[in-house]
């Protein structure tokens, strides 16, 4: 399931698509492409490739001060401690699945922690979410049963789109990484849909040669993306759906959810 068998980190190419439900109905689609880093070996893996940089300039680059608490420290050891907090035990391999930076600039609206117990099962996912206003927050969830598909939920407690209400929950639906990997978050008030955003990858080797086409067919990745959600914003806004107030950040960084 989690594809310890194969080499762990990876490039993953594929499409986002995002669907609202109400009050307006909206769609989107675009390409993108994500790294997946096992960061038992992060330090190898960034040696050993001249297309991604390691904390400074590049083309591409991976900083681990994007990610987990912002110093730069060990990420996997975050993970292990936030898990550790909720009682969760996952003593193996933690995988982060990202999109690098773009001639310096990065942005993930949503990068996830494939976090394993020793025996090579999937123990948890942890959920690091961004904003545009410079915030962050996760969520996580156990993985108590494994299987090809892992549906978890957590309610909303992190301020995202100024388009939508707080009185909601996330329901995720995740085919860990292997020859594929699939991401899908919907979206819901009780029972009723209000958006799915979802991203689905074909895997590749993690090679300068697959990132440099990579780069070529997505070279403005990272700005495609914040330019993409500010465009939404304004075609939302001229469908006449309303701004909502952005309240305080939750006080614990952490959001807890369950299985689905």
């Amino acid at each position: 399931m989690g594809g310890l068998t194969m080499e762990a980190s990876a490039l993953y190419q594929g499409v986002v698509t995002h669907a609202r439900f109400g009050p307006r109905r909206h769609r989107l689609r675009y390409r993108i492409f994500m790294l997946l880093l096992d960061l038992d070996a992060l330090s190898s893996v960034l040696g050993r490739l001249k297309l991604l940089a390691s904390g400074r300039f590049g083309l591409l680059s991976f900083r681990a001060a994007d990610h987990g608490d912002r110093t730069g420290g060990d990420l996997k050891a975050y993970a292990r401690g936030v898990l550790a907090d909720a009682g969760i035990v996952a003593d193996g391999p933690v995988r982060l699945l990202c999109m690098p930076r773009i001639l310096g600039y990065g942005f993930n609206p949503l990068s996830l922690y494939f976090c394993h117990r020793a025996d090579g099962e999937l123990a948890a996912i942890l959920y690091e979410v961004r904003n545009t206003f410079g915030q962050s927050h996760s969520y996580l969830a156990a993985v108590p049963a494994q299987g090809a598909v892992v549906r978890q939920t957590a309610p909303k407690r992190f301020y995202v789109s100024p388009f939508m209400d707080m009185d909601l929950a996330y329901d995720f639906e995740i085919s860990p990484p292997g020859e594929a990997v699939s991401v899908t978050v919907g979206v819901r008030r009780g029972d009723e849909p209000v958006l799915t955003a979802s991203f689905w990858g074909q895997r590749s080797a993690l090679t300068d040669t697959n990132l440099l086409k990579a780069w070529i067919r997505h070279p403005l990745l990272s700005f495609k993306v914040i330019a993409g959600i500010h465009w939404e914003a304004v075609r939302i806004l001229a469908r006449g759906i309303g701004l909502r107030r952005r309240p305080p950040p939750p006080a614990h960084p952490v959001t807890l959810g369950k299985p689905a």
